[in-house]
């Protein structure tokens, strides 16, 4: 399967970029630009990479832009997506930080057809879709308490709308704000909502709370929330099972986070090298549950 994640950085003026990345100890490479591996888009395809290399597929393309919150990247991608995705042909797409341009979005799931691939989405790209009534098109969403709170918001189409009692419950009933996502139709087929615990739901259903190791310094690290989307999405490029892949990302983030021994200095990428170690570790204890179950 061939994975196809696309999302805007915040470069001012950065083209439209496509292409396989080269990981380099700070930033990443792509089409001869050199850009920061700090947090979102970059993080995210950084966590991807590693994780493909360490179950032996190819790297991800990656299709990005420079958007200054001007909309002129998340315009030149869906754009691109739209006239190319025919041809490009992915197995899986994820998208990540895209401006929230409703009639691109539409078109853009308008261009799917029959021949829909797997499709996952983080940050930006929840809202829009979310917004246009597309949410239900998506086999994955990714988002954190405060994003489930605006998933779960019948009438918000943006979370700076959303009902006050819905925002300050966000980090104490995560599963009523899943409830209520796909009770309003605002939910993807999976849900994989990131925290302090991470919730796993399928069609409404929470199948799994993902709470160890507990590492609270993770919590204001930048980045280790599109970790887990990369490593989903590189996964299900893999070939495993959407809830599997969202229920072993979580796993596999969290020991990440784990074997870099973290510190409030830490940055994203000293977790992202840690990823195919740990990953080894948590598909190691899934074989070992697995053959406990045959026994």
């Amino acid at each position: 399967m061939s994975l196809v994640i696309s999302g805007t950085v915040p470069i001012r003026d950065l083209p439209l970029l496509t292409g396989s990345v080269e990981l380099k100890e700070h930033f990443v490479k792509l089409d001869g630009h050199e850009i920061p591996c700090t947090m979102g888009t970059a993080a995210m395809v950084s966590a991807a990479c590693r994780t493909c290399e360490a179950v032996r597929i190819a790297s991800p393309t990656w299709i990005t832009a420079g958007d200054i919150g001007d909309s002129k990247g998340s315009r030149l991608i869906y754009n691109y997506l739209i006239d190319k995705l025919a041809s490009i042909k992915p197995s899986v797409l994820s998208l990540h930080y895209l401006m929230p341009i409703t009639v691109l979005a539409t078109k853009l799931i308008d261009s799917f057809g029959s021949k829909k691939p797997v499709l996952i989405a983080d940050a930006g790209s929840m809202y829009v879709m979310k917004s246009i009534g597309a949410s239900r098109e998506f086999d994955l969403f990714t988002p954190d308490p405060g994003e489930m709170a605006f998933l779960a918001d019948p009438s918000a189409s943006h979370p700076a709308y959303m009902q006050r009692f819905l925002f300050e419950q966000d980090t104490v009933d995560v599963p009523r704000l899943v409830e209520q996502a796909y009770k309003h139709g605002n939910a993807s087929r999976v849900l994989l909502v990131k925290g302090a615990k991470d919730y796993v739901a399928k069609e409404g259903r929470i199948v799994a709370v993902i709470e160890e190791p507990f590492i609270p310094t993770l919590e204001p690290i930048g980045g280790t929330g599109d970790t887990v989307t990369g490593i989903a999405s590189a996964l299900v490029s893999y070939g495993m099972e959407v809830e599997k892949a969202a229920i072993t990302a979580a796993r596999t983030n969290r020991v990440a986070g784990k074997l870099a021994n973290p510190s409030t200095a830490t940055k994203v990428r000293e977790i992202i090298v840690q990823i195919p170690k740990a990953l080894e570790q948590c598909m190691n204890e899934n074989a070992k549950t697995q053959q406990d179950h045959v026994e």
